[in-house]
């Protein structure tokens, strides 16, 4: 406010847009969804207040508990393998070889495909009829893959396919982490005998902190919400609900099954799980990383 003592309501009227745009598409509809839980909705849209009759019997299916187990263990897969790879990755294109920038900018451009491009693409690639994959491994091990009956190959498939399309801008932010390593602490850690593998474990994972932190957040919110796309046109939910997570089981029951009341419990106990677990990882991840360089 004292930067601009003539002009006293202009940082207000600077942030009216964005406060305005979170309210009409953020803290409006959440409010909706919240009032909308404790409703059944008839065909003709009628509201008739249930209580927590939607919760008990979201917590009571069996059908929402399998979702729900799949999407945990889908999340951590997304999550432990996706983050582990990119920073492997990373690793190798910040090493001192010859055409180092190209390797860094081949391995991020996968970020900027859409997960629904990327469904599409991985898909056609291990289609049971058409697949290169599928006619590789086939010719290799004689077993044919087929995700359209099988759900583990199902499961394998989006899971591998979203650590993929996560995988560029994971690997981005682990190479400018990696690049602001101190090389000197390296040194030092290399004439006291420390091995590369206690190097790394000693003094670049733990200055990577931050960044892993931040990470392990973004790919969070991927897997619990933005893999959508990747599920709608890849699986569809299927085979046998192998695929089906909770944000597809959202949009199945709301415009599939026409229940309303019952899709918006389960999406204000999505947005719950998935606020609890940022939480956690924030306040956990900011009192153990390593900030000072």
């Amino acid at each position: 406010m004292n930067r601009f003592p003539n002009y006293r309501f202009l940082p207000y009227w600077l942030v009216m847009p964005s406060i305005i745009v979170i309210v009409i598409f953020l803290i409006f509809p959440f409010a909706q969804a919240i009032n909308l839980s404790f409703h059944r909705v008839s065909p003709f849209g009628q509201l008739r207040n249930v209580g927590w009759r939607n919760y008990v019997e979201m917590f009571a299916s069996p059908e929402y508990l399998f979702s729900l187990r799949n999407t945990v263990i889908f999340s951590a897969l997304v999550i432990g393998v996706g983050l582990a790879v990119s920073l492997c990755i990373a690793l190798l294109t910040t090493q001192k070889i010859r055409g180092t920038a190209f390797y860094q900018i081949a391995f991020i451009w996968t970020y900027a495909m859409s997960p629904i491009i990327a469904g599409v693409m991985w898909s056609l690639i291990f289609d049971p009829s058409i697949g290169v994959a599928t006619r590789i491994i086939s010719g290799l091990t004689g077993y044919s893959i087929n995700y359209f009956t099988e759900p583990v190959a199902a499961f394998i498939l989006v899971t591998a396919a979203s650590v993929w399309v996560m995988l560029g801008y994971n690997i981005c932010f682990f190479v400018a982490g990696l690049q602001n390593v101190p090389h000197n602490l390296k040194e030092a850690a290399w004439i006291d005998g420390a091995s590369p593998w206690q190097t790394f474990w000693k003094v670049t994972f733990p200055l990577l902190s931050p960044t892993t932190a931040f990470l392990v957040f973004v790919n969070t919110v991927y897997a619990f919400f933005q893999s959508f796309g990747m599920i709608d046109v890849v699986t569809q939910g299927g085979p046998n609900r192998s695929t089906e997570f909770l944000i597809y089981k959202i949009y199945r029951d709301g415009f599939g099954r026409m229940q309303e009341g019952q899709a918006a419990a389960q999406s204000v106990f999505l947005f719950v799980i998935v606020a609890i677990i940022g939480a956690v990882q924030i306040y956990t991840s900011t009192r153990k990383s390593v900030y000072d360089r």
